[in-house]
């Protein structure tokens, strides 16, 4: 009997199962809160400085010019990583999310740390955010801008 035909292969895995680790980089600020928090020190991010463009026919900065990181590496050695998720909960920015996907398995140990394509790749398997409860209260911000109701165009002083 093999591993296919057990009955532990016709499981199906929850909803939002830990998997692998996908990087949306368009949000990543290099902020680098994730590689800090990290307790296995798996998360590997190189960045550099570069100017951030003026706006056109906006006044000169005060100060000079500003800057923003750029990302130029970052990888995660799943060799390395436990798995709990810290790097996802901390990143404000919604950079990280938890893939399903398990079977990345690797015949040489130096193929199990993911640089930013790969990583990026595994965003295509991330489940959407589950749906709000039916009877959930609407989120404040929503309730702020449409009013209790949650309705476009409801007043929102109250009156």
């Amino acid at each position: 009997m093999s591993f296919a035909d057990s009955p532990a292969s016709a499981q199906q895995l929850p909803a939002r199962s830990r998997g692998v680790i996908g990087l949306l980089e368009e949000n990543c600020t290099v902020c680098m809160l994730c590689a800090r928090e990290c307790p296995d020190w798996c998360i590997y991010i190189e960045s550099h400085k570069e100017p951030t463009p003026a706006e056109p026919g906006a006044p000169p900065r005060r100060g000079g010019r500003q800057v923003r990181n750029a990302l130029d590496r970052f990888a995660i050695d799943f060799s390395l990583c436990m798995y709990c998720g810290i790097c996802i909960e901390v990143c404000p920015y919604d950079a990280l999310f938890w893939s399903p996907e398990f079977s990345y398995a690797e015949t040489d140990i130096r193929d199990l740390t993911h640089e930013r394509g790969r990583l990026r790749e595994w965003m295509w398997t991330v489940p959407p955010p589950p749906g709000h409860d039916p009877g959930a209260p609407l989120p404040k911000e929503v309730q702020a801008v449409y009013g209790p109701g949650g309705v476009p165009g409801a007043d929102v002083s109250g009156s």
